[in-house]
């Protein structure tokens, strides 16, 4: 395919649309690094273990499931958080079938017991402001990339129209006062 400048079917430059799109998706997509504060990934983990014994990928997974999909942290900050909390006592590691299993000492049950909070609900709760917006924007490059593959050229005209409305808009709420 390459990176053709040869108008689309619309006239439109599909090969520059894509790569706007692409660049879009990635600057606001949160799925694939959604980051937290590094206090709630500690309060996340001693929360899951102190409901049972994990691995790394099952605490990743469960911060997922119960963020409802808007926290996945990474690898990168789980388990460097497992090894320091290890460190500090709150935690330990037995091998299970070639998996480190990590479960919460004594220590580490009474530092659980001082945050009752849903550790893993706060990104979406107290980050909604920090996150709606890129949401938002990822939606509207999904449609914006569905109008461009199967629309008509007059679908496309109005799609035009109405995402250049909506960016005088958008920059007319910064222009207040």
């Amino acid at each position: 395919m390459g990176t053709s400048r040869t108008p689309g079917t619309f006239g439109m430059d599909l090969d520059g649309m894509w790569q706007a799109m692409d660049q879009l998706r990635s600057t606001f997509d949160r799925r694939d690094g959604a980051r937290a504060p590094r206090g709630e990934v500690r309060a996340a983990i001693l929360a899951l273990l102190g409901e049972r014994p994990m691995h790394g990928y099952q605490i990743i997974h469960e911060i997922d499931e119960r963020s409802g999909g808007d926290w996945k942290p990474s690898a990168g900050s789980v388990y460097p958080t497992l090894q320091l909390l290890a460190d500090e006592g709150l935690i330990v590691a037995e091998e299970t079938e070639g998996r480190k299993v990590w479960s919460l000492t004594d220590s580490g049950r009474a530092a659980a017991g001082v945050d009752p909070s849903d550790p893993w609900a706060a990104p979406r709760s107290s980050g909604d402001r920090r996150t709606a917006l890129p949401k938002a924007g990822v939606e509207l490059a999904r449609a914006t990339a569905q109008i461009g593959r199967t629309g008509t050229s007059a679908q496309v005209d109005e799609a035009v129209a109405v995402l250049d409305e909506a960016r005088r808009r958008i920059y007319s709420i910064l222009a207040r006062d």
